[in-house]
Order: structure tokens, then sequence, then C-alpha cells
């Protein structure tokens, strides 16, 4: 098993390889083209996400032009897209309402955050993958902000990673807390399940 000192090093070594993707914006319209995709026909109406950051993919626009076609087709009950805000004291995440232009401002990690907007439940939550390995297990930044948050969550909601193919660990070894995603895409497609 990977010990901490590595997972460290191993974060550090895959967040300089993606800011350095000489291809990372081709591999981002790649990957915006897949989720949308993805998302036809799921039966969700809110979706969870997250604010990018060193480099991550921005699932924003694609989630942008799901709630517009929602909109578009006139369903019963409008979608919506929440970003996390960290709860320091639980170490934990809620998810607010977020719409392109509504208030923001930066949580105590400088990311920034929906400004007093409302507090939703999703049923779907894309995470960002630092890396991702088989099984569905994902490198995240070594929190355990979205471990304690999915273990709170019930019922729990559809997981789902997001990341490049440059992230994939075949030898990511879980460890006994980690609980796998129920589906990660990447530039290249649908990589968990298999």
């Amino acid at each position: 098993m990977t010990t901490s000192p590595d997972k460290k090093s191993l974060r550090a070594r895959l967040v300089q390889e993606r800011l350095h993707l000489p291809d990372r914006l081709a591999r981002a319209d790649a990957l915006q083209d897949i989720m949308r995709i993805w998302l036809i026909g799921r039966p969700d109406t809110v979706i969870g996400a997250y604010w990018p950051i060193k480099g991550e993919f921005d699932p924003l626009p694609a989630l942008h032009r799901w709630k517009e076609d929602g909109e578009l087709m006139d369903e019963p009950q409008r979608r919506r897209i929440g970003l996390p805000v960290v709860d320091k004291l639980h170490r934990t995440l809620t998810f607010h309402a977020w719409y392109p232009g509504c208030p923001m401002e930066e949580d105590a990690y400088g990311i920034p955050k929906p400004k007093d907007t409302e507090l939703i439940v999703p049923t779907l939550l894309f995470v960002p993958c630092v890396g991702y390995g088989p099984g569905g297990y994902r490198l995240g930044y070594g929190g355990g902000f979205y471990d304690r948050t999915l273990a709170a969550l019930q019922p729990r909601p559809h997981t789902v990673g997001l990341g490049f193919t440059q992230g994939f660990l075949e030898e990511l070894e879980p460890e006994p807390h980690d609980v796998p995603l129920d589906a990660i895409l990447n530039d290249n497609g649908v990589v968990w399940p298999v």
C-alpha cells in the first residue's frame, strides 16, 4: 500500500504533470463532450460539482449547458447545480446553488464558493481526481473532505470522478476508508465501470 509521504509526492507530481500537459485544452474539450453525452438520459435534477483549481478539468460549462437543455425541454422540475462550501468545524462539504454570474466569495482555502445562495442536496456528484485507479478509486488532495461528506450524505449521491488520462494510476491501492466512485470519466470516455 502507498504510504502518506508517498501519496503526498505522488499528488504533487500529478498536479505538476496536469498543469503542464501540452494538450490540456484539447483534452478538456474532449472531456466536456464526454460529460455532456454521459449526462443524456440521467434522471438527476440537482448536481454537485466543484470549482476547478490546480489545472483540474472544469465541469461547469458542461453543467451549465445541461441546465439550459432542461429549461429548453420545459421539464417540470428545474435543474440546479451546486458548488461545495467547506464546513471547517466538521471538515465536510455542503453544496450551495451556483449559476453563472451568481455572487461568489473565497472559502478558507481561497477557492471561490457561492455567496448566500440556497443549500441544495445533490443526487449526482462530480468530484475532481488528482489521480484514479482500477476499481473506481480516486486519489484526491488528502484532506478527506469528500470521504467525510459522502459518509454523511443520506441518501448517498451517485459519484462520478473527472480527470485526464494522465492521472490514471494502474497500481493505486485503496486505503481501508476509501469508497469507490460509481463512475469515472476522462478525456477518452468512461473508464469506470469497465
